[in-house]
């Protein structure tokens, strides 16, 4: 239930702006505030049924984008290759230091300052 609960809360900060007011009302009430399904008909007006309904179709359309679209899939994947960089800069540094090389821990800095840049703009997108 947990792996579920951290897959759709991903996919939701992915595509949830593209849900329906309601299915998106449903799966934030769910996954981010934990609220139960008769909480969350009585929020909406609606019944049990019809929460469990529209949490399934939301469910059903965000892993449906993420199938077609493919973007934290993308995400993943360039968070993985930026680890990598910041693994090899560090090497670079270490490197540098050894052999007291000031010109390229200069650039080693300037380096992982972009790199920080990245990741920032990379969390920006996701909130």
């Amino acid at each position: 239930m947990v792996e579920k609960l951290v897959e759709v809360g991903i996919l939701f900060d992915f595509y949830g702006k593209l849900l329906s007011e309601r299915q998106y009302t449903a799966i934030e009430l769910y996954y981010v505030h934990d609220l139960s399904l008769a909480e969350i008909g009585e929020e909406l007006g609606i019944s049990r049924q019809s929460v469990y309904d529209t949490l399934k179709r939301a469910e059903e359309n965000l892993y449906g984008y993420e199938k077609i679209l493919g973007l934290v899939k993308k995400f993943n994947y360039s968070r993985e290759e930026i680890d990598e960089l910041y693994r090899i800069i560090d090497d670079i540094e270490i490197e540098s230091k050894s052999i007291n090389n000031q010109r390229i821990q200069k650039k080693v800095k300037d380096l992982k300052e972009i790199m920080i840049k990245i990741i920032d703009n990379s969390q920006e997108v996701v909130n």
